[in-house]
């Protein structure tokens, strides 16, 4: 059924009458009893007694009434919500993480999202692991979670992005004469502080860490306090290129190989989006290098 068809007959009943309501819809009356004539085919009822000087609606036209402007009233719903979305004037995205994805990538997702949407605002959730990131979805304390896309989640949606390169960031004493780039057997031999505890880290560090992870002297899951603990040379650390250049400019920054790598990826609670999550993923695609599809275009 066409739209304008319901329009049309819902004026018809406002305006009480085929006249009036010509005009307020700024069509021929000609026109408009065509389409009510039309609608009442495609029906296969009456929706009008026309007997009297003024239309009344018929029993079927009644119960018509009520369904058009259900009908109405979810076209206009769904309206609001598209241009919610494109115009984005207010709002805010509840993200949750975890120390590994806490500076790269979500710092510069949350610039490229406040630069493009100014309006809205972030909330950051911490999480511990991946298994903390699901949890807070579950509960619904976060809309979108940042995580190493190669985890387990579960039956929540997930939508991969790009990789983080890591390299060993330590002070120049700590590795003197180690080649860049370092194979992962020399790296067992360097002290390295390093977040332990989550699995996933665990299994990708694995070829790093020496039998009992003798080498790992300090297990911390706070970056500033790994940041300070290189600095000062008591170890090494594996961190993203981007952090390690940005956090750690003076330490030496090795590449591993073979080359390291950490999938991540954006996970989503059940249920659309909002829109400001929409956007939220617009900025993390951007980040990524890929086509950021307008938030208003996305199929959910």
């Amino acid at each position: 059924m066409d739209l304008h068809l319901v329009t049309y007959f819902v004026a018809v009943v406002d305006h009480g009458g085929i006249t009036r309501a010509a005009q307020s819809l700024y069509i021929s009356q000609p026109s408009l009893s065509q389409a009510i004539r039309t609608l009442e085919k495609r029906l296969g009822v009456t929706l009008f007694d026309r007997t009297g000087r003024r239309l009344e609606l018929t029993e079927a036209g009644r119960r018509f009434d009520d369904a058009a402007r259900r009908i109405l009233a979810d076209v206009e719903r769904a309206r609001q919500k598209v241009d919610a979305v494109r115009e984005l004037k207010a709002g805010r995205v509840d993200v949750v993480t975890y120390s590994a994805f806490s500076i790269d990538p979500l710092v510069d997702v949350v610039r490229i999202f406040r630069e493009r949407f100014p309006r809205l605002a972030v909330r950051i959730v911490a999480a511990d692991g991946p298994a903390g990131v699901l949890s807070a979805l579950r509960s619904g304390d976060a809309e979108i979670g940042v995580m190493d896309s190669s985890a387990e989640h579960a039956t929540f949606t997930a939508i991969e992005m790009t990789e983080q390169e890591l390299v060993v960031a330590a002070d120049a004493a700590l590795v003197t004469g180690l080649p860049d780039p370092v194979s992962r057997s020399a790296i067992r031999s360097i002290p390295l502080v390093i977040d332990h505890s989550d699995q996933n880290t665990a299994a990708l560090f694995a070829d790093l860490v020496d039998e009992g992870a003798r080498n790992v002297v300090v297990d911390c899951a706070m970056p500033a306090a790994v940041w300070s603990l290189v600095e000062q040379g008591t170890a090494a650390t594996i961190l993203p290129r981007t952090v390690a250049a940005n956090q750690l400019p003076d330490a030496r920054h090795l590449t591993v190989d073979p080359p390291l790598r950490r999938p991540w990826g954006l996970v989503l609670r059940s249920g659309p989006p909002s829109p400001a999550a929409l956007a939220f993923i617009a900025a993390a695609r951007a980040h990524s290098g890929l086509n950021p599809e307008p938030p208003e275009q996305r199929d959910w």
